[in-house]
């Protein structure tokens, strides 16, 4: 790879780094840990990259020491595998002192996880971000042995999302309540993308990030041929998103509007949207463990890029964000329940915990079902229950035979746990 390419490379991020304003997030990075950071695109980790560098120029480290690459800079087209030293030896022209080694996009490299591994083993400080999740896998954790730590990075939680747009307080004055409903609408509809917040058409901007996302991290990675075929199976999943979805049934929704896909297919193409991380899923708490994945519920990662598939579908984007809040959180032991008369949409197995979705509880038919499904959980549960039902903006206690069910708006949701 040509040496002064490389440095241009360098020197363009430097300034890039240099000029760039950064929101704190409330995400902790040890200072002397090597991570590989993961998350979808444009959900912030390069950002955090760049605050890790703002505060090692900031100790007194001079930028010839900092080696920042990303690898989707259209210079770096024809880099491969075998260029990995020049990176090194680029470094040892621009300094002699301590070098601190940043890349972006890496797993557009194939085989980059020796290289990460080399240069970890030398003693050299190196944090890494990706845009899929085979970069979380078993797979590459083992390759890695240990020399890193993975994180994934999810765009803004709402207190986040304040933050950025001024509010940071335990309390808010009259006014700033108004501010935080205003902020709160923003957040429903256009997500927590961070340079959202930057652009008055978020719909156009967060348009193109689905687009970068569909087209660079899914259709071209994975070779996808029939481009209209997961459009749709994507634009689908995003309409039946209270449902659990079987791959059977997805295919079955597709090929009754006249379009024939066929079942691996479908299972191929779910799985390349979970590894791009547009798209999470939960499982059913109550299934075998060899039927838990063949009826998923399908989240999508940000509240954003589901609006641009829906028409005013308000309870749709209400079950989202609780359930983006509740992965941020639950991860490793949030499911669903369907089954033995109950049907609640989340369930947190090591709280013991049922929360059910509803945008309003004003209608009794909702109100009856929301509840009664509460109610029948927590009777035939062998432990203590939680239970919850979020709503857009009602609150209340209800007591029925001794069972306590908080009801709780939104805003006071996303706000629990404020850290997450």
């Amino acid at each position: 790879m040509n040496h002064e390419i490389l440095k241009k490379v360098i020197y363009d991020q430097h300034q890039v780094i240099k000029d760039s304003i950064i929101v704190d997030r409330e995400i902790v990075l040890e200072k002397n840990v090597n991570y590989v950071l993961v998350g979808l695109r444009r959900a912030g980790k390069t950002t955090l990259l760049y605050k890790r560098v703002q505060d090692l120029i900031k100790s007194g480290v001079e930028w010839n020491q900092i080696i920042y690459i990303n690898f989707d800079d259209e210079r770096l087209i024809e880099f491969g595998v075998e260029d990995f030293e020049d990176i090194v030896l680029v470094a040892e022209e621009l300094s002699t002192n301590e070098h601190y080694f940043y890349f972006d996009e890496i797993q557009n490299i194939d085989g980059w996880e020796k290289f990460a591994i080399r240069l970890a083993n030398q003693g050299y400080k190196v944090d890494i971000t990706g845009s899929n999740a085979k970069m979380l896998s078993k797979e590459v954790e083992a390759k890695l042995g240990g020399r890193y730590i993975s994180k994934e990075i999810m765009p803004y939680s709402f207190n986040e999302f304040l933050k950025a747009n001024g509010i940071e307080k335990n309390g808010y004055s009259v006014k700033e309540i108004g501010k935080v409903n205003s902020l709160l609408n923003q957040y429903f509809i256009n997500g927590g993308f961070p340079e959202s917040l930057l652009f008055v058409n978020k719909r156009e901007y967060i348009s193109n990030i689905y687009q970068k996302v569909l087209y660079n991290d899914i259709i071209v990675h994975n070779n996808v041929r029939n481009e209209n075929g997961i459009k749709l199976m994507i634009k689908k999943i995003a309409e039946s998103l209270k449902q659990d979805l079987s791959f059977t049934k997805l295919q079955n929704i597709i090929t009754g509007i006249g379009y024939k896909i066929s079942k691996d297919i479908i299972i191929d193409y779910c799985g390349y949207c979970k590894d791009a991380f547009l798209l999470f899923t939960l499982e059913n708490y109550y299934s075998s463990f060899l039927d838990k994945n063949s009826n998923p519920k399908y989240y999508f990662m940000d509240n954003g890029i589901l609006n641009l598939f829906l028409d005013d579908k308000k309870s749709s984007l209400l079950e989202n964000i609780v359930a983006l809040k509740l992965y941020r959180i639950h991860k490793d032991n949030l499911y669903y329940l369907k089954g033995n008369k109950t049907d609640i949409d989340f369930y947190i197995s090591n709280e013991n915990a049922a929360i059910q979705v509803a945008y309003s509880l004003s209608n009794k038919e909702v109100y009856d079902r929301e509840v009664n499904n509460l109610i029948e959980f927590a009777k035939n549960s062998k432990k203590k229950s939680i239970l919850y039902i979020i709503t857009f903006e009602e609150e209340r206690l209800i007591d029925i035979d001794g069972y306590k069910i908080q009801v709780l708006p939104l805003s006071k949701f996303l706000l629990l746990n404020k850290g997450n």
